[in-house]
């Protein structure tokens, strides 16, 4: 039990420092990539923050890894208006608004850019998909008063064809109403047509809203099948996730601001992210590269908030600089990016606290502590 332990928590730290760290370089590569492009001299690029573990220099560029891996940043030629600057070409104050504007949302951009990517590469390689066979039944629900078995396949529902258990799902929670549903399935080499009314219940869906739903009390079997989609249907299906997952993110959002979803249970930070990556990685390669699809977009979405400190918050000043026709004061500035930064210190910290509320830490502490 203790080898199995020790291999499984090393995988999660292996996928956590993976996946945070392509995400991390994929951002800043964004940031970089771009403002070498437009001529702007990138001194820094780190990934890490603090003390600089290692680094190397080539051309103009110091390549570093740095203590605290939580992020990374690159520093351009120029950025600081308190600095003395000779007014070069490759300087970042000395681009045009829009130019400058460019480099900042590069990394946003870029983050969405690989969560399209590997979203795509997710369906051409094929998911496991849970197939539409019954695994378990619920006792009192229709699907056993109607005389269904473990073991059987349904094969359709209202005459529409299913083969897995998720578009299967999709019907049967959307009959509630008064009338009988009819059923084929497959039991060995006999086909059956059954007829059942759901059961209609109230749950919750992810945005905290109670709805009705329909059920007839059955569980899938861990039957599966691959499902490969072609060059084309990937990317498109591809590019449909990444816009799906936007719109969802957005909405939770603006839920949480109004207080119609729990903040506590809907925000996941580092603590919950290790767990969830480790889970992943020991599905496979395939799960690992969707949960880093997933958090790449929440990482472009997160940065393009309108903070200081945040590409939101320089895009902001950016703006203001275009409408005011200069640009906003530093004495602004300086003091919007220590009320941004006091904001995120506070938002990390209530995450990391709240991840370890439901990850059960502090309880497994005090059993500890109680020699229990």
């Amino acid at each position: 039990m203790g080898k199995k332990g020790g291999r499984i928590t090393l995988l999660s730290i292996l996928a956590f420092i993976f996946v945070l760290g392509v995400l991390v370089f994929v951002h800043e590569f964004g940031h970089f990539i771009v403002a070498k492009l437009l001529r702007v001299r990138v001194e820094i690029f780190s990934i890490g923050f603090g003390k600089k573990l290692y680094g190397i220099k080539k051309g103009d560029t110091e390549y570093r890894v740095s203590l605290v891996p939580l992020g990374g940043y690159i520093k351009l030629s120029g950025d600081n208006p308190e600095e003395k600057r000779d007014g070069q070409s490759w300087e970042f104050l000395s681009k045009t608004t829009g130019e400058r504007a460019a480099i900042v949302a590069a990394g946003p951009a870029f983050n969405y850019f690989v969560a399209f990517l590997l979203f795509s590469l997710v369906f051409f390689l094929g998911m496991p998909n849970l197939t539409a066979k019954i695994g378990e039944l619920k006792d009192k629900y229709p699907a056993q008063t109607a005389g269904i078995h473990v073991g059987d396949r349904i094969l359709s529902v209202d005459g529409r064809k299913v083969e897995f258990w998720e578009e299967l799902s999709a019907i049967i929670y959307k009959k509630t109403g008064e009338k009988e549903i009819s059923i084929k399935i497959r039991r060995q080499d006999k086909i059956f047509d059954l007829s059942l009314k759901p059961k209609v219940e109230i749950t919750r869906n992810i945005f905290g809203d109670d709805i009705k739903i329909g059920l007839i009390g059955i569980m899938p079997s861990k039957e599966t099948k691959i499902v490969r989609h072609g060059i084309i249907a990937s990317i498109q299906k591809g590019t449909e996730r990444v816009i799906i997952l936007t719109k969802i993110t957005y909405f939770s959002l603006y839920r949480m601001a109004i207080g119609k979803m729990s903040v506590r249970e809907s925000l996941a930070g580092p603590v919950v992210i290790f767990k969830i990556t480790g889970e992943a990685a020991r599905l496979g390669f395939v799960y690992l590269l969707q949960i880093m699809a997933a958090l790449s977009v929440s990482l472009a979405i997160i940065n393009l908030f309108p903070i200081p400190v945040l590409d939101g918050g320089h895009l902001l000043f950016l703006l203001c600089e275009k409408i005011r026709g200069k640009p906003v004061s530093m004495k602004v500035q300086e003091i919007a990016t220590r009320v941004g930064l006091s904001m995120l210190v506070v938002l990390m910290v209530f995450v990391f606290y709240n991840d370890l509320v439901r990850i059960g830490a502090f309880e497994k502490a005090l059993r500890f502590l109680n020699g229990k």
